[in-house]
């Protein structure tokens, strides 16, 4: 079993950084690939980002690309997202999500039905 804990969100203007963390606990955190989801209001949740669980292999939405970068420590079971050129479209709900569907391959998945951990979810607003 993981649990996932974001972290960092807040209100922030437009061309702003954001760090979002993830604190997961379980022992098997280590070997599951892990990722951020967003939802804005009125729409779909979306992968926004991913990591392997090795962290050799990512994953970026085309919105986020060049200004998102995820990372992962695996000795403090702690993921990030470093949210840089922040824009108001970037508003929504983030949350921390993580598979046990790949067991141990070293892929980030990019599909929200491949996700089945979920964290609560922290706040982002880009004002303009």
């Amino acid at each position: 079993q993981v649990q996932l804990e974001e972290s960092g969100g807040g209100l922030m203007q437009a061309g702003g950084s954001l760090r979002l963390s993830c604190a997961a606990s379980g022992r098997t955190f280590r070997r599951y690939p892990m990722g951020w989801s967003r939802q804005a209001p009125g729409k779909e949740r979306e992968i926004v980002a991913a990591i392997s669980w090795a962290g050799g292999h990512t994953y970026y939405r085309d919105s986020v690309k060049g200004r998102f970068t995820i990372s992962r420590d695996n000795a403090k079971n702690t993921m990030y997202l470093q949210m840089n050129s922040l824009k108001p479209e970037d508003t929504a709900v983030y949350y921390c999500v993580s598979t046990s569907i790949y067991g141990e391959e070293d892929i980030a998945p990019r599909y929200i039905y491949e996700y089945d951990y979920w964290g609560q979810g922290t706040q982002v607003t880009v004002s303009s």
